[in-house]
């Protein structure tokens, strides 16, 4: 029987674990290239033959996305599998619509054929869209279970932009690890905060020899999400956060939507601060798609070490990069400090954007006068500091999940914003665990 030829769009995190949990040692396939978008400077490597198995001695070509139409035609493909989070409905339709216009099918793997099961428990955190309040979600669910005696281990959703070789199977205990493994700012982002509580995180790019490492040390395994992402496994508890700050993309973004209805737990987020008419959008939601899911409603309260430093004062605010670009949000923790707290004035960055920094302006232009903490590379770190350094304003309100100033030295007066989930009535996070 002749092998189908298949490429995997991906951005160096799904596309990486479908392949590995099903093509990688698959004799009826053969997987010709992976496409990248999303993230910088994926396209032009190789998943490394050490990871691609013995069916790819030479490893798979990683191209960009834009060449897909003149691959389909030149490479005979049979079959293009979309792996990637955090699109429309409407992009995943299009991108159909080009495939399959260039002779291929378009196809969607699904939960059977993705998810490894492991032999410990699992909690997922996950969520509709990028930026709901996935991290203080988790970081609550783990303090829960560390309370009751559970060795908690948490594995977050992959995020490999360096040696791949390298990052296959990555533990983290220690902050100095952070360094060792040579993390990004969005990678730092996501792991500095368990740290901070003393959680032991993995991540990597082979999650079933994660998976197996993990296993070893826990009670209980916690999936921390990206994107709106579906878990990598199979979980005896899922809990979705939504947020009404965007209210109805709960049912129109991918995969978010499948989260949404396989939900056990829903969490309404940010309800302190969204309108009641969006808030009821996302509950009638929940009516309509899963009704059987027990639904949390929570705040995310700000906590901001020097408010003074923002009173009265011309700010710029530096947000989470992913949930201004492909999370589409127009503000974020910064911005509901710098009102709460009243600055005179929020400086729009963009006059004086660097190099890398510049391109990302130009690649999502809907980000508006925010400052994406972009730093998915050394260069784009040192154009991250050096548009920061430019910028005529009075304080940096930093609304990361990690101290920024640790990564690029700020030359004015800074304040970091964090948050934390704290629930609204019942039922609770905690009283959800006792039932687990």
């Amino acid at each position: 029987m002749e092998k189908k030829r298949i490429i995997i769009m991906g951005a160096a995190g799904r596309d990486f674990h479908n392949y590995n949990v099903y093509f990688r040692d698959n004799k009826d396939y053969q997987v010709v290239a992976f496409t990248a978008t999303q993230i910088p400077d994926i396209e032009g490597r190789k998943y490394p033959s050490e990871l691609a198995g013995s069916l790819y001695p030479d490893g798979i070509p990683i191209k960009s996305e834009d060449e897909l139409p003149s691959l389909i035609a030149q490479e005979n493909i049979d079959q293009v599998v979309f792996a990637y989070s955090d699109v429309s409905h409407e992009y995943i339709g299009h991108k159909a619509a080009l495939v399959n216009n260039a002779g291929a099918d378009f196809i969607l793997m699904g939960n059977n054929t993705t998810m490894v099961k492991s032999k410990k428990p699992v909690i997922a955190i996950c969520a509709v869209r990028t930026g709901c309040g996935k991290s203080q979600t988790t970081r609550k669910v783990s303090q829960i279970l560390n309370e009751k005696n559970k060795k908690t281990v948490v594995i977050r959703h992959p995020m490999p932009y360096g040696d791949l070789v390298k990052q296959s199977v990555q533990r983290f205990e220690k902050y100095g690890d952070l360094k060792k493994h040579e993390c990004t700012i969005e990678e730092m982002e996501e792991y500095e905060p368990h740290l901070d509580i003393g959680n032991i995180v993995y991540a990597g790019v082979d999650y079933q020899a994660i998976l197996d490492q993990a296993e070893k040390e826990a009670d209980v395994i916690l999936w921390d999400g990206g994107n709106n992402d579906t878990p990598f496994y199979k979980p005896d508890l899922l809990i979705v956060v939504a947020d009404p700050h965007r209210p109805g993309h709960e049912v129109s973004y991918y995969p978010g939507e499948t989260n949404f209805r396989a939900a056990d737990v829903i969490i309404i987020n940010k309800m302190e601060t969204a309108d009641n008419d969006c808030i009821e959008m996302v509950r009638a939601n929940i009516r309509e798609i899963n009704p059987s899911a027990k639904v949390i409603e929570a705040a995310s309260p700000l906590i901001v070490d020097n408010p003074d430093a923002i009173r009265g004062k011309k700010v710029l605010v530096v947000e989470d990069g992913p949930t201004l670009t492909h999370g589409e949000m127009k503000y974020g923790a910064g911005v509901m400090a710098a009102k709460k707290y009243g600055a005179a004035e929020i400086i729009d960055p963009r006059p004086w954007v660097k190099g890398a920094i510049a391109e990302t302006f130009k690649k999502y232009p809907g980000i508006g006068p925010l400052l994406p903490a972009m730093g998915y590379g050394s260069q784009q770190v040192k154009d991250l500091q050096k548009t920061i350094d430019a910028v005529d304003c009075d304080t940096v309100v930093i609304g990361t999940p990690i101290d920024l100033s640790k990564v690029v030295k700020i030359n004015k007066p800074a304040v970091r914003v964090q948050y934390s989930l704290q629930e609204i009535g019942k039922p609770t996070l905690e009283e959800i665990l006792n039932g687990f």
